[in-house]
């Protein structure tokens, strides 16, 4: 049997691109799909054909990280799955804590999505004392104000941010005071914080603004 020609390399000894991440993430997608499909090998033809990208556009992406693949195989996609779960961090388990129990914290919580990629959400944050103390979606739902106790506790280094625009630098520092490394950030703000402190911001308003102005691009052209 041919040997896979698999040369990785450290994902933190190379500086690539957010576009080259998010497409790791579809990469990943549509590999889990097909490998839940019975479908052991593909190649980067049929996986950018999946996607809409040129089998030179995933070669670059995957190169990034070493070398895989067999020759007149092409990729088998379980170990595909491993490596770029390693690349991403999700070959472990991640306990993430949510602050804000309001109705997009709420529908965050009932997410299964979080847990199939390794995010278990472990603890949610408020200070609306009526829900305090109760679980939603079998999750304890905590006072704001026992946040450092609780992420030593759970040892928890990534937090969802679900709050108002108003408070979100406030509770966000509050995050990084307590021991948080990453933040998924859903409010309308851009976050101040230390360099390395990582944070993603989640705009939906900003990605409508994005597919409107794609549409409208399309219809004058």
């Amino acid at each position: 049997m041919a040997k896979s020609k698999d040369n990785k390399k450290s994902s933190s000894d190379n500086r690539v691109s957010k576009a080259v991440v998010s497409r790791l993430s579809l990469y990943l997608r549509e590999l889990s799909r097909l490998e839940r499909a019975g479908i052991e090998t593909t190649s980067s033809t049929k996986l950018g054909e999946m996607l809409g990208f040129s089998d030179a556009q995933v070669r670059k992406d995957l190169a990034n990280f070493g070398q895989f693949g067999y020759p007149g195989v092409g990729y088998r996609c379980s170990e595909l799955i491993a490596t770029i779960r390693q690349i991403m961090g999700t070959d472990q388990r991640w306990p993430v804590a949510l602050v804000g129990v309001g109705n997009l914290g709420r529908a965050l919580l009932g997410y299964r999505g979080f847990s199939h990629q390794g995010f278990n959400t472990v603890a949610a944050f408020d200070l609306d004392q009526r829900i305090v103390g109760s679980e939603i979606e079998g999750i304890p739902v905590y006072n704001l104000d026992d946040l450092d106790k609780i992420v030593v506790e759970k040892s928890i280094q990534l937090a969802i941010l679900a709050v108002p625009a108003t408070a979100a630098q406030e509770v966000a520092e509050r995050l990084v005071a307590a021991g948080i490394c990453g933040i998924l950030n859903f409010a309308a703000v851009t976050l101040k914080l230390p360099d390395q402190i990582t944070v993603i911001g989640v705009d939906l308003a900003i990605e409508m603004e994005q597919l409107s102005f794609a549409m409208t691009s399309r219809l004058s052209s």
